[in-house]
């Protein structure tokens, strides 16, 4: 898939060829689902906890005698009819992790790059770099090469040069950026564009390539 590269203005500057399996791979709805949702489930903290009657405070003893008094039988006030007394069939702490594997994920994530790339989501940079770390110079920029959409901007490494764009873009709420072997399905999926430098390109071939 050949795409033109653009600069910071907007402007377009030459073309390349994307890697064929990364942006025209098949593209596999199901597993782009499945790896979104173990995504999703991996980030539940899972800590969530109620008590049961073996758990609460109190109901040593025996409420009232067996037999005699015309009511119910009970044997302690910590049983769950009671106010006070434990919880049953809640939530206790649990893992919801879970697995996945490795191939799969990267194909996944391949599908959904090639689906991105197939909405002319793929904004790919010759250099990606700002005089000085500014917001507003960030904002303008995207704003060039997205047209207003949600931007993610993948960044190959950490560099002096690179934080610089990660500050201008913190404060931006329709913008992240990510280091390039950190891309995932739930970023990807979340934001309009993909904003791709080349060398951020290079660290995507070597790794899904």
């Amino acid at each position: 898939m050949e795409v033109d590269v653009l600069n910071m203005q907007g402007e377009k500057v030459r073309t390349v060829q994307l890697p064929a399996q990364i942006f025209e791979a098949p593209i596999n709805l199901d597993l782009i689902h499945q790896a979104f949702v173990r995504q999703m489930a991996n980030a539940r903290l899972g800590t969530h906890e109620t008590k049961g009657r073996h758990e609460v405070s109190g109901g040593g003893r025996k409420p009232w005698k067996q037999k005699g008094t015309g009511r119910a039988r009970q044997g302690s006030t910590r049983a769950p009819q009671f106010v006070g007394g434990g919880k049953v069939h809640t939530p206790h702490p649990r893992d919801y992790t879970q697995k996945m594997p490795k191939k799969m994920s990267r194909a996944a994530l391949c599908s959904a790059l090639s689906a991105k790339a197939a909405e002319n989501g793929v904004v790919v940079l010759d250099e990606l770099a700002l005089p000085e770390a500014k917001t507003k110079l960030m904002a303008e920029a995207l704003t060039r090469l997205t047209g207003g959409f949600s931007a993610l901007v993948l960044i190959p490494q950490k560099t002096a040069a690179y934080e610089m764009i990660v500050r201008s873009t913190n404060n931006l709420p329709e913008a992240k950026t990510l280091l390039a072997n950190y891309l995932n399905i739930r970023d990807l999926l979340t934001y309009d564009k993909l904003i791709l430098p080349l060398e951020a390109l290079d660290v995507l071939e070597s790794y899904l390539g």
